[in-house]
């Protein structure tokens, strides 16, 4: 099942706050956020030691490579908040384990 939520997100490092929509997806196995709002919206991104290797469904490697990055973030939904670090990749916001 998939939800679509309205979030805050604020950055560890610098503080600021952004409003997201977030794709909340009791199947996925990980956490996500899109690269190039990383980038545009200056979030700090910390290299992880060893890149993790992403597959396609049929277990291929898929052509947008290892994830090497994570951001660290505060994700807060009404009166919820939880520090999350989520691994830099191409869609936007999909969280796979998020207690509301």
């Amino acid at each position: 099942m998939s939800i679509i939520l309205p979030i805050e997100i604020g950055t560890t490092n610098t503080s600021k706050m952004h409003s997201v929509k977030m794709l909340l997806d009791s199947e996925a196995i990980g956490n996500l956020i899109d690269k190039d709002f990383v980038y545009t919206k200056d979030i700090s991104t910390w290299n992880i030691s060893c890149p993790i290797p992403v597959f396609n469904v049929d277990g291929s490697s898929n052509e947008v490579g290892r994830i090497s990055k994570v951001v660290d973030i505060v994700l807060c939904y009404k009166t919820h908040s939880e520090r999350t670090l989520i691994t830099n990749g191409h869609l936007l916001f999909v969280m796979g384990a998020l207690i509301l």
